[in-house]
């Protein structure tokens, strides 16, 4: 029920309720929307001067070069839909020395089960490699560290370690999120008390590491009450753990990153309306002070957002389901 429970979180994410909503900056941002008609976009990344970007319609890799051409390289892994209709494929990539790292989601549901299905894949400029390891249920992303590559299985509710040689650890299994029933009497009034307390799978989505920690964001499984996600942290020495909470009222928080600077960069992938789908215009990304708590909503109206990159002190990039790239940027000025 749990590994269900974790596979009803992402395969929700696909869905979101009819409505236009267009993103909004805070003060003193400006923002570009880059539109890929049929995309699916996924994951982002820096390599040099290009932005990588995974697109899980066609379950390819893109290169968005600095004059804004999209060029697809490495192979055409696995991709489709999952059991519930969730797009599955390369979630997540990342450089690393001459060739790429992929979290590949699991196996589509057309499809029979291979080699590069649920794993973590090296692949260069037009193969696969080799798969680090498929040892995985739904390896939703990663964080290097080192030699080490950390890997949140999003169906386990677990942190796996990798080495290089494919050897893997179980690091540590998120214990369930507990919601108060009160929080719950609007999904059902009367199978839900209102002084009770219920649990939800956590969720692992995201996970970055910064100085010396790892940080998780969880984006908690259905029925994805409003602010009962949370970041947590722990050591990513392959100890004894103990997870040290973030930040908490958070909505489906479902990736997480730092900038230059060592804020904490959160996206928020939404609210859900119990009716079965996600509000559209109702993911943000937030900027969280880790001393103070000090949070600020840099970027709002987001429908569907998956992952965030920090490019330098000027840009970060938000992508989307729908095939969209936000870019947003200082605010330039105008000269006296």
């Amino acid at each position: 029920m749990r590994a269900l429970s974790g596979l009803m979180a992402l395969a929700f994410m696909a869905m979101a309720t009819p409505g236009f909503a267009e993103p909004r900056a805070a003060p003193g941002y400006d923002v570009e929307i880059i539109r890929k008609p049929g995309a699916i976009f996924a994951g982002l990344a820096h390599d040099g001067g290009a932005l990588l970007v995974t697109d899980l319609a066609d379950g390819r890799l893109y290169r968005r070069t600095p004059d804004g051409r999209f060029i697809a390289f490495g192979p055409i892994l696995p991709h489709g839909k999952d059991v519930i209709g969730d797009p599955t494929g390369p979630y997540r990539v990342a450089r690393r020395g001459d060739n790429y790292l992929v979290a590949q989601g699991w196996t589509p549901a057309d499809q029979k089960d291979g080699p590069n299905d649920h794993a973590v894949l090296e692949v260069d400029e037009s193969a696969v490699v080799r798969a680090v390891s498929n040892d995985f249920w739904n390896p939703y992303d990663f964080a290097l560290f080192g030699e080490m590559i950390y890997v949140v299985d999003a169906a386990r509710n677990s942190i796996e370690r990798l080495s290089g040689d494919g050897a893997k650890v179980s690091l540590f299994t998120f214990a369930r999120l507990t919601v108060s029933g009160q929080e719950l009497t609007a999904l059902s009034p009367t199978e839900f008390g209102d002084k009770r307390h219920y649990e939800t799978d956590a969720v692992p989505t995201g996970i970055a590491a910064h100085d010396g920690r790892l940080y998780v964001s969880l984006f908690g499984g259905f029925p994805f009450v409003a602010g009962s996600g949370r970041i947590v942290s722990l050591l990513d020495a392959g100890k004894v753990n103990t997870v040290r909470i973030e930040a908490v009222d958070l909505n489906a928080p479902v990736d997480i990153t730092f900038d230059q600077k060592g804020e904490m960069l959160v996206l928020e992938h939404g609210t859900f309306d119990q009716a079965g789908s996600w509000t559209s215009g109702t993911g943000k990304l937030i900027s969280l002070n880790p001393a103070t708590g000090k949070r600020q909503t840099l970027l709002g109206g987001l429908t569907r957002p998956v992952a965030v990159l920090a490019c330098n002190d000027a840009e970060i990039v938000v992508s989307q389901l729908d095939g969209v790239l936000i870019f947003l940027r200082h605010a330039v000025k105008p000269r006296p």
